[in-house]
């Protein structure tokens, strides 16, 4: 389903899935009369965008957003179970892209934060999702690496957002690189690529930064679940200890290993500690940004 962002100068922003019959036939303008802002599938951003546009350009705004009003309402949303670790979908993989997409807007809640079905968090899931051993009528996903994907990402954007047309400026404006390179948190966002594990179905996956990946690992390993933050922190002071030995050494690749193998315990230390590494990273960032001083025998001390 598209649908379309348009502005009548002068008089209105709305939405409509029909240009020709609800702009010219119902209101009675002329192609050329009005101007399309946006052309998408996504509803949600087609509606955020509308109320934004309308309180910029000082028209009236709309009490109900386009994709609550009732005849946008699915009478039929797919039933999929939630629990504290997973969220799974009631039918097979190959079979569940279809049925995402004619549910795009569908939200629910997990323990670990709030979802919502858009092009891409549908990309997301087709990429992460697991068949049931039990059941391979049924599939689903780890809500907390979904969960870690909204914390990285717009699900409401992508590439075909910004047109050819007026709403450049417009989406520009509203939109922009907002995070400048990081995470909504603060931490560097990952642009190496991963390859697929479907061969049948190449692509290539951003979505996931290597912190996403570090906790995706320790959590279906259980380290979050029994972990402990004293025998991680003592983990750490021994990685730190053979990364102090690889450097003495001047063994450039124990060197390389030992920084990495103190960077996953550092993210799974936060995340036991209830926190995140990239709002510690960002945490630190900002406490030294505006910091003076000055070099003294190889480390830079404060003023």
């Amino acid at each position: 389903m598209t649908y379309y962002l348009y502005h009548i100068p002068g008089k209105k922003i709305g939405i409509t899935k029909d240009l020709k019959k609800r702009v010219e036939e119902q209101q009675g303008y002329n192609e050329g009369e009005y101007e399309i802002m946006l052309q998408t599938d996504d509803i949600i951003i087609a509606s955020e965008l509308e109320i934004e546009f309308q309180k910029a350009f000082g028209y009236r705004v709309d009490e109900t957003p386009y994709n609550e009003l009732k005849f946008n309402k699915k009478e039929n949303e797919m039933n999929i179970n939630i629990t504290e670790a997973t969220t799974t979908f009631p039918c097979p993989a190959n079979k569940l892209k279809g049925q995402l997409m004619d549910n795009v807007g569908m939200k629910w809640n997990t323990e670990h934060g709030d979802c919502v079905l858009a092009p891409m968090s549908i990309e997301w899931i087709m990429q992460n999702i697991q068949i049931s051993r039990y059941n391979n009528q049924r599939c689903y996903i780890y809500n907390k690496a979904f969960s870690r994907w909204f914390d990285n990402n717009d699900p409401h954007r992508s590439h075909d957002k910004l047109g050819g047309n007026l709403a450049d400026a417009h989406m520009r404006e509203q939109y922009p690189d907002q995070y400048n390179g990081k995470t909504r948190s603060g931490g560097l966002l990952n642009d190496m690529e991963y390859e697929c594990c479907d061969k049948d179905n190449p692509c290539v996956c951003k979505t996931a930064s290597q912190f996403d990946l570090i906790r995706e690992w320790a959590d279906e390993r259980g380290l979050y679940d029994n972990g402990d933050t004293k025998t991680q922190a003592l983990k750490l002071v021994e990685e730190v200890g053979e990364t102090c030995r690889a450097i003495l050494k001047e063994d450039f690749d124990e060197v390389v290993d030992g920084i990495g193998d103190c960077v996953v315990v550092l993210t799974n230390l936060a995340e036991l500690q209830g926190v995140s590494i990239e709002a510690c990273i960002d945490a630190a960032y900002q406490e030294i940004k505006n910091r003076k001083g000055k070099m003294a025998n190889g480390t830079y001390v404060k003023q």
